[in-house]
């Protein structure tokens, strides 16, 4: 169980967030068109899970933007932005927002990957959701980086992970 907070109130989630070196929990997600995707189709590449509550909410949105606009011309990378938003609701704030340089996946049918990356809320007002969190993973599918936001309302720290990744 993690602890993470909502407005300085403590919230806790289910299970533990893989720990860096680890092999992280493969993935099944929901992408926009309502087709799933898998960890196996990302095989060789570099994943950043950018995984927070809904897109919503101001944060999380921004939290979009910035790794649309940032890490997704990365070399061999892939962003998948992670809720529990229905890939509607996804595709309307893509296409409002002009987001074309990632994956945007719900995990509404998943909640193995909540549960197994140890990122869902159990108590608290969003129980339910995912917390925030951005997770990078290799070619190889081993956690390399794990920046679990404390405070809910924070944004993660966009500069540690993109640092990390223009350095592999």
């Amino acid at each position: 169980m993690e602890t993470i907070y909502f407005k300085g109130a403590p919230c806790h989630t289910y299970g533990t967030v893989p720990a860096v070196g680890e092999k992280a929990p493969c993935f099944n997600l929901v992408n926009m068109a309502l087709k799933e995707i898998s960890c196996l189709d990302f095989r060789g590449k570099n994943v950043v899970l950018n995984v927070f509550p809904s897109l919503d909410t101001p944060v999380c949105a921004a939290s979009v933007r910035r790794f649309n606009q940032e890490a997704a011309g990365l070399e061999n990378t892939v962003v998948i932005c992670v809720s529990m938003d229905l890939p509607f609701a996804a595709s309307r704030f893509c296409t409002a927002e002009g987001i074309e340089n990632l994956e945007v996946a719900s995990a509404f049918r998943s909640p193995l990957f909540s549960q197994k990356y140890g990122l869902q809320i159990v108590d608290g007002p969003l129980a339910g959701l995912l917390a925030r969190a951005v997770i990078i993973l290799n070619g190889e599918g081993k956690v390399e980086y794990v920046d679990l936001v404390s405070e809910i309302t924070d944004e993660p720290d966009y500069k540690s992970a993109i640092d990390f990744m223009k350095k592999k």
